[in-house]
């Protein structure tokens, strides 16, 4: 099969269970899923409610549990409101599509994610991809766009695989004078990003000027699902209209009472955001000092570059003979030639063990002969 001649063919995988192993690849960046305050806040929601929802939002599924969680996403996010799906990608597929149609325009940068690109594709609307955080170009698209329908430019805040901030203040510049709203994919910045880890906009001071703040409650937030702060009548809008709401099962209490924890935590608790991107600088630091290439950045995702996809799988491989659980990213995920291991710190990340797998990166690096290494 050419998909595995050409190191793409994918299995699954059991990680976390082999302490003989210590992922460097997770995307709960603060260490809350383990957490023991999360754990029992999940257990008490889960004794006063149970185990399921039983239901969809509209139906027989809404909690008062929900709507706490909604109320306090919205104060976070400092929006009037927001919504909560059971997953980002339903909440990126939901919201896109609903709020746009044929005859709008949708703006997206190079690198969204592809729940975004899938909204796009879905909504109908004409989407004209802007190359990978140029503002010059965003701006000659937005020049030259249809002067009818509504106009939307959607990006992640911090890029998934590469692991930049995008150049929000430009971004919003551009919407006001070019009237189109904004939409911000904070899987990646929330609890990470901003004075109470609320994320990109709030990193910018730009809270007040995007209209929709998506985010996901599986990653710093150590739960599952996702959201939409806006306006009420936006989230209205989608409550009415949003397939992917409308259609799923409501969160479980038990993630909704873990979700509602960890985000008090987060705005609480700034020294675990600190440990973090303490942690992923030290890590930086290192691989930078071996001559490994990587992508410019300052958050917890650091994409180190090898370029082939087969020879991306051998080094992941290598890592994890050397105890580092660090798969390879390939093709689709990032394009042809870009292969990379997608490092990710956390919060509880030790020094020692940041040394070790600094010591396993070393050692695979000479052993495959990777970049000007210098040993």
């Amino acid at each position: 099969m050419a998909t595995k001649e050409k190191g793409l063919y994918r299995r699954l995988r059991i990680a976390h269970e082999n302490e003989e192993i210590q992922v460097f690849s997770s995307n709960n960046y603060l260490g809350l899923a383990q957490d023991e305050r999360v754990k029992r806040a999940a257990i008490r929601a889960i004794e006063a409610y149970g185990t399921g929802s039983g239901g969809s939002r509209l139906t027989t599924g809404n909690l008062s549990l929900h709507e706490r969680l909604e109320s306090t996403i919205a104060a976070w996010k400092q929006k009037a409101s927001a919504i909560v799906f059971s997953s980002g990608f339903l909440a990126n597929l939901g919201t896109i599509s609903t709020l746009m149609g044929p005859g709008d325009t949708i703006f997206s940068d190079a690198l969204n994610h592809a729940s975004i690109i899938d909204g796009c594709r879905m909504s109908k609307a004409q989407t004209i991809v802007y190359r990978h955080t140029d503002m010059r170009d965003l701006e000659e698209k937005l020049r030259s766009a249809p002067a009818t329908g509504k106009k939307l430019i959607v990006t992640d805040g911090v890029f998934s695989m590469d692991g930049n901030i995008a150049p929000l203040p430009q971004i919003v510049e551009l919407a006001e004078t070019y009237g189109a709203w904004v939409m911000v994919d904070d899987a990646h910045a929330a609890g990470v990003l901003g004075k109470t880890g609320a994320g990109t906009a709030e990193y910018f001071g730009l809270s007040g000027r995007v209209h929709l703040a998506m985010g996901t409650l599986s990653k710093s937030i150590g739960a599952e699902g996702g959201y939409v702060a806006a306006s009420e009548p936006v989230v209205e809008y989608l409550r009415n209209y949003a397939r992917t709401f409308i259609f799923q099962t409501s969160l479980s209490p038990g993630v909704i009472g873990a979700a509602l924890e960890a985000i008090e935590m987060i705005r609480t608790e700034p020294e675990r955001r600190q440990r973090l991107l303490d942690n992923a600088a030290y890590m930086r630091a290192g691989l930078k000092e071996m001559g490994f290439t990587l992508v410019e950045g300052s958050t917890p995702i650091l994409a180190v570059v090898i370029g082939a996809a087969e020879r991306a799988v051998a080094f992941s491989r290598h890592l994890e003979e050397r105890g580092v659980f660090a798969p390879a990213i390939r093709p689709p995920t990032v394009p042809e030639g870009s292969s990379r291991i997608r490092v990710t710190l956390t919060a509880v990340h030790t020094r020692t063990q940041i040394d070790r797998a600094l010591a396993a990166f070393a050692a695979a690096g000479k052993e495959l002969g990777v970049g000007a290494l210098k040993f």
